[in-house]
Formats: structure tokens, sequence, C-alpha cells
């Protein structure tokens, strides 16, 4: 398997997708015209990986500054595909969702994901940013 890097861009996140070190981070704005292009290589990455994840701990932090509805529903796919491991073959992930100390709406919609999730280990990280 090979480890994906996407940059960002003007309106999708930066994407490090790193087999090897058993960690995905998604930092940035997302609101791509076509979010199913988008993470068409993410998904695709992450079904093979999850296959061969074994008892290391896969990490994932997710660091918006901003996203729309269909990044929402992206999330929550993604959110529900790593809980269903999780709750399915005891996989042992993490979700770190970052956010501005200051955004109370990025915290809540963090609680929001959290409350939908059955096993998956979600941590709110709040951030001071300068």
């Amino acid at each position: 398997m090979e480890n994906l890097n996407i940059k960002a861009t003007k309106h999708t996140p930066e994407v490090t997708f790193d087999v090897d070190k058993h960690f995905l981070e998604l930092k940035g704005e997302c609101y791509p015209e076509n979010i199913t292009n988008f993470t068409i290589p993410i998904f695709k990455l992450l079904k093979v990986y999850l296959q061969h994840l074994e008892k290391q701990t896969f990490t994932v932090n997710v660091e918006f500054i901003y996203f729309n509805s269909s990044s929402s529903k992206m999330l929550l796919d993604l959110f529900d595909i790593l809980d269903k491991e999780v709750v399915n073959y005891k996989k042992n992930i993490v979700v770190n969702w970052i956010y501005n100390v200051e955004d109370e709406d990025a915290e809540e919609y963090g609680e929001e994901f959290e409350e939908e999730l059955e096993s998956l280990t979600f941590n709110l990280v709040s951030k001071k940013y300068l």
C-alpha cells in the first residue's frame, strides 16, 4: 500500500494518509463542488488499509476550519465505517476532532458526531489558533 498525500486547495483540505504510521489527517477547509470525487481515493485506500490493520492503533485527525453539508455527510460516512470496524472487528481506532477553542459551532459539530457513534474512541480536542 502506498501513502496518500493530497495538497490543500481553496475548497479542499490537505489529506495525509500514512499507512506505515497508521495515521490519517484531514486539515483545512472542505467544501468541494463534488465531495464524492474528492473522497474516492481516500475511501478506496481506507477500505484496503482497514483489511490489513491488526493490533496497531489507527489515528484519524480531523481539523476543519470550515465544511459544508456534503462534507458533513462524508464525515458521518467516514466515522460510521470506522465505528463498524471497532464494533465488528475490535480494531483500535481513535478519532481526534480538532477545533478552534473559540469556535463553539465546531465544538458542537464534534459533539453531534460523537453522539452518533457506538464504540469508536472520539476525542474533542480544542486548540488555540493564533
